[in-house]
């Protein structure tokens, strides 16, 4: 990834916002978009991104002179939120729909339909 490289994330989208990012990313998985923009359209499409995300999800892994090289921007429902720890960021993750707490896998009940 060079130094200038971007990547966005969508999950649960709109299509008219995927389809808004084909103009100035290559789509390389399906909602997940890299591209070299410059810092202005950057900004532009980060704004389009933050108000029509609705109930989706919308992630920016931009350029930053920071100790890792790079930053992130979050948007949308139930998103996992970036948070410095002494200048490394790393990603909270949100806590379940209910308000319960995280559990770890073996303090979950058993799934029959999961094999």
């Amino acid at each position: 990834m060079s130094a200038a490289t971007t990547v966005v994330v969508l999950v649960a989208a709109p299509p008219g916002l995927r389809g808004h990012l084909t103009r100035w990313f290559i789509e390389v998985a399906p909602g997940v978009f890299v591209g070299s923009p410059n810092p202005r359209i950057r900004d532009g499409l980060w704004k389009i991104l933050a108000e029509r995300i609705r109930d989706g999800q919308a992630v920016m892994i931009e350029p930053a002179r920071t100790e890792q090289g790079w930053t992130t921007r979050t948007a949308g429902q139930d998103r996992w939120t970036p948070t410095d720890f002494d200048g490394l960021t790393l990603m909270a993750r949100p806590r379940g729909s209910a308000g319960q707490p995280w559990k770890a896998a073996d303090q979950v009940k058993e799934n029959s339909m999961i094999t």
